[in-house]
């Protein structure tokens, strides 16, 4: 039998029915006009093949089919219920959910461990999976093909399938070796710019922020190394005389910062807002709402 278009208010109608046993009474219950329900009866019993119901002195008599139906009927809607109540209620410390985190390095060292302490504390079984990211295009595609649920990135960017977050603020600061003078990279940026240089470029680029600074004062770096490691960068300068402009919280997590001299660069740079991503399709998601605002409370303590 073909069931294509069958409409899931059907079953509805005669659950209501079966209830009240009056067309008026069960149009009432359910929020129908009485010619709607009678329309909604006539159709389960093309369906059916089947009176389903018979008019009586004391209302409607459901027949032996009808009979056989309602049991049936009833689980259909009970496991309606259940699913439409699963995505109302999330509770965490029940919950065996597994989430997909697109992060980079630096988001990385600042917010995993924190939020691995904070789940074992209220969700104890749920678990994490870290997938690596490195700019802002593989965020949108994991969202898109599913393979993360969340990214933390630095720009929410205008597709309207993608969501944001404001997570934390960054400033950049300038860095030297422990002991080195730095009063003059603070005061002029010519001689800022005859400094050896670290500069962090995962696309393997030879052009920073701070390079399109100094351009556009008629000036040129010498970069001394490029890496494609976040925290490479704190490791080299404090162990060579190189200079690195750097987040300030990549001093913080490096395990350096007591062997770095930090220090205001000499020229202004925009600092840098790390945003929660997610896609449009799991914004209403009680777990993931949930499980978004678990990072949100996090990121406002930095």
């Amino acid at each position: 039998m073909n069931y294509a278009g069958f409409d899931l208010n059907l079953i509805v109608a005669f659950d209501a029915l079966m209830a009240e046993r009056h067309v008026t009474r069960a149009a009432q219950r359910i929020g129908l006009t009485q010619p709607a329900l009678s329309a909604a009866l006539n159709r389960l019993r093309h369906i059916t093949g089947d009176e389903l119901f018979i008019r009586a002195p004391r209302g409607l008599m459901p027949t032996p089919r009808a009979m056989d139906l309602a049991p049936a009927f009833r689980t259909i809607l009970a496991t309606v219920d259940g699913a439409l109540s699963l995505q109302t209620v999330f509770e965490p410390a029940s919950s065996q959910q597994v989430f997909s985190l697109a992060l980079a390095e630096h988001p990385t060292q600042v917010l995993l461990v924190p939020l691995e302490k904070a789940l074992r504390a209220i969700a104890p079984g749920m678990d994490l999976r870290i997938r690596a990211l490195r700019n802002r295009q593989d965020a949108i595609r994991m969202l898109d093909e599913g393979q993360a649920d969340l990214a933390i990135g630095v720009s929410p960017g205008s597709e309207a399938r993608i969501l944001s977050r404001h997570l934390w603020t960054e400033e950049f600061v300038g860095i030297a070796r422990k002991g080195t003078d730095v009063s003059r990279f603070e005061k002029s940026a010519r001689d800022y710019a005859e400094g050896r240089h670290v500069l962090f470029s995962p696309e393997a680029e030879d052009r920073g922020l701070v390079d399109a600074a100094l351009a556009k004062e008629g000036l040129k770096r010498r970069l001394g190394v490029t890496v494609a490691y976040t925290y490479a960068v704190p490791s080299l300068v404090a162990q060579s005389d190189m200079l690195a402009t750097v987040l300030g919280g990549i001093v913080h997590g490096s395990g350096f910062s007591d062997q770095l001299t930090v220090f205001k660069p000499p020229f202004e740079l925009p600092s840098i807002s790390y945003q929660l991503l997610w896609h449009r399709r799991t914004d209403a998601h009680p777990a993931h709402c949930w499980f978004r605002d678990v990072i949100g409370t996090l990121c406002g303590n930095f």
